[in-house]
């Protein structure tokens, strides 16, 4: 599998779809890479991938001719800002045997990738929503894992779901929150600790809040004209909480070195918790 000693593995996930989650995934990255750090985000919403779009992109290739056309990665990676490290691998989309990946094709995948990821300080996978089992395995192989909720009701149903699978099917304890779409701290905050209650409660475990980003107009025209907000509002509420939650994420990254030169970026449950 992957070994690489400065590599920090993240996955991004949600327990259902429409909460904003491949947008924050593109915009963590990008204010990862404004902060100095060489990134790679992986596509892996393999059955309907769309960071492309976001980013008004068509790639020629994707991650399917790793296995069909024999492909290379450095064949597939896509230059997002050029001179400062921040590379995208897209996924394809409608392609039912990526969305169902067995362990033997798992490991066929992050082996191709094995060369590539260790050039990068962060690998950042924008998982699909729910539970499907490619994305649980994912989740779990990663170091960090954190979910986008909203303060919807059926946002915080489907995320204790989700956790609840990893935490029961692979022993993961460790989840980190970001609220999308609140309308200040104080709703973001009571958000966060609905979900933390109830985790708390059935699942004895305990979620750490990374941060939230506010409701902002500008990340809808954003998406729209497909430029990542925080480059289209560099200066908007939602662009100031992105860096924030940047910020902690680097902060992280850079106090568990020590833990990251002692295993590889993806495996078994690798957590930076253990």
């Amino acid at each position: 599998m992957i070994n690489a000693n400065k590599t920090m593995s993240l996955a991004i996930m949600s327990g259902k779809g429409g909460v904003g989650k491949t947008n924050l995934s593109l915009n963590l990255s990008y204010a990862l890479n404004t902060g100095g750090n060489s990134l790679l985000l992986m596509d892996c919403d393999l059955g309907l991938a769309n960071l492309d779009v976001l980013l008004g992109i068509s790639p020629e290739s994707n991650m399917q001719d790793l296995f069909i056309s024999g492909a290379k990665p450095s064949d597939i990676v896509i230059p997002i800002e050029k001179g400062k490290k921040f590379d995208i691998l897209p996924a394809a989309s409608g392609v039912p045997e990526l969305v169902d990946m067995d362990e033997d094709m798992q490991e066929m995948l992050f082996s191709k990738l094995t060369d590539l990821v260790g050039k990068y300080q962060f690998l950042v996978l924008d998982l699909g929503a729910g539970i499907n089992g490619t994305v649980i395995s994912f989740a779990a192989m990663t170091q960090m894992r954190i979910v986008v909720i909203t303060p919807e009701p059926t946002s915080l149903t489907d995320s204790y779901a989700l956790i609840k699978v990893l935490h029961s099917q692979h022993n993961v304890s460790d989840f980190n929150i970001i609220v999308n779409q609140a309308t200040n701290a104080k709703d973001a905050k009571s958000t966060f600790d609905r979900l933390n209650m109830a985790c708390e409660k059935f699942l004895n475990i305990k979620l750490n809040n990374m941060g939230f980003v506010r409701y902002d107009p500008s990340v809808t025209e954003a998406v729209r004209r497909q430029i990542p907000f925080i480059k289209f509002a560099p200066k908007s509420d939602a662009s100031r909480d992105i860096l924030n939650i940047a910020v902690k994420i680097q902060r992280i990254r850079m106090d568990n070195m020590s833990k990251l030169s002692e295993r590889p970026v993806i495996k078994k449950f690798p957590t930076l918790a253990d």
